[in-house]
Formats: structure tokens, sequence, C-alpha cells
């Protein structure tokens, strides 16, 4: 009994998938106003939950302290003192700043991944996996640098 309703729960999530833009927030804009405030890269990323390529964005190098900001919204979602290099091709922190995203359930690539996107706009960030550094959290948010707005000297 047990295998058969984690089947249906994981059929019902498959086949509606949890998805931030289904979901209100404290900041929005209609889609032409995100449109005309993103860049196209962003738009991609942000609303509609595409990934950029692997090493594709200067922030996965990035060394100097400071806020990143989503760049939907302006909101800080991550800290320079949580991100560390994880050769995955982009930016990777092992947390968040507390209450400032959200994650959901994302079938991608034939898989359940977990999504995490901005707790403000709804705006899709990238996905946690759990490969991250054992000495702090182990997660490994992994984020679109499309995505963030980093604000050097801030803390």
């Amino acid at each position: 009994m047990q295998r058969r309703m984690f089947l249906l729960a994981s059929a019902a999530i498959a086949a509606a998938p949890w998805t931030a833009s289904a979901r209100s927030f404290p900041f929005s804009q209609s889609d032409a106003e995100w449109r005309a405030t993103l860049s196209p890269d962003a738009y991609a990323v942000l609303r509609q939950n595409a990934t950029e390529a692997a090493f594709s964005h200067p922030y996965n190098d990035e060394t100097a302290i400071g806020l990143y900001d989503c760049a939907g919204c302006d909101t800080p979602v991550y800290s320079s003192a949580d991100k560390f290099y994880s050769d995955s091709g982009w930016p990777a922190f092992d947390q968040a700043i507390p209450g400032r995203t959200a994650e959901g359930p994302d079938p991608v690539y034939g898989e359940m991944l977990t999504e995490v996107h901005c707790a403000n706009c709804g705006g899709h960030l990238g996905h946690i996996f759990n490969d991250g550094p054992k000495m702090t959290t182990g997660a490994r948010h992994c984020i679109n640098g499309v995505a963030l707005a980093f604000r050097a000297g801030r803390t």
C-alpha cells in the first residue's frame, strides 16, 4: 500500500508539477514588464526556468566579498560567505540567506530535482543538490549567474 501511494503521489507531481510562476509573490510584474526589465537570458532563466550554459557566467569565478541579489527584484538571496567553487560550471553556495529563497520539486532531465527560487518574486534561480561541502550544510545551491546581481562590499 505504501509503494502504491508513493507511485500515485509521484505521478500527480509529474502530471502537474509545482512551479513558482503558478503562485503569487510579494513582488510581481506582468510578463511584458518582466520582458522589458530583464535581459533575454535573465528572462529565460528567471521566468521560464531555463539554465545558462556551464562556465558561461563570470560569477562562477567571483571571489569578492558581497551579496548576490535576485536579478529580478534586487532581493539579497546569497552571501559570498557561503559561496564555494564546485567545478560544476555555475556559482555554488552551501546555503541561501534565510527566508530569501523557497524550494519546490522540479521534474527535469528525467528526474525530480529541487528547484530554488526567489521568495520575493518567484524567479527561478537554479537547483539544490546534496553534494556540497560536508563540513557545512552538505548542500550545493547550483545557481544561474544571470539570475543574480552581485553587489561587492555588502555583507
